[in-house]
């Protein structure tokens, strides 16, 4: 089965100058654990709801400071018509619950998430949720 068989196709996308109280709205609001961050239509980050919690509130940057300064700048990205199980393997790999999807032409066309993938692929999903959850340095909420 192809990602785009069940990612999700409404994504909602902020600014850099984004504040994280809009982000934080915006995220209950939608049910989202996370928001691509985009300039000129051009992804340029990601922000998570542990980056507004880790990398934001408990750094002591208020609900004002923007986007861009927590969010994270590395974009872990697979293609509409990948495979589900290279994708969940590709996520324990990179420990990320979540990847946004772009077509044939670098564009986002969708986001998809381990639960997106667990309705699709629970036969394969064990693994990969494993290495998902396992502590490492891989992604540090740390500002750098």
């Amino acid at each position: 089965m192809k990602i785009k068989e069940c990612m999700s196709r409404d994504v909602w996308t902020i600014r850099e100058d984004t504040t994280l109280r809009s982000a934080a709205e915006m995220m209950a609001k939608h049910d989202l654990g996370s928001l691509p961050v985009a300039k000129d239509a051009k992804l340029v980050g990601m922000l998570t709801d542990r980056d507004i919690a880790l990398r934001g509130i408990g750094q002591g940057c208020g609900p004002d400071v923007k986007a861009a300064q927590v969010m994270s700048k590395e974009i872990l990205y697979c293609h509409a018509d990948d495979e589900i199980d290279g994708v969940l393997a590709n996520m324990g790999d990179q420990q990320v619950r979540r990847l946004v999807v772009i077509d044939e032409d670098r564009d986002l066309v969708g986001i998809v998430s381990i639960g997106d993938l667990a309705k699709h692929a629970q036969d394969q999903l064990g693994t990969s949720y494993v290495a998902i959850s396992e502590p490492s340095d891989l992604h540090s909420q740390s500002l750098r």
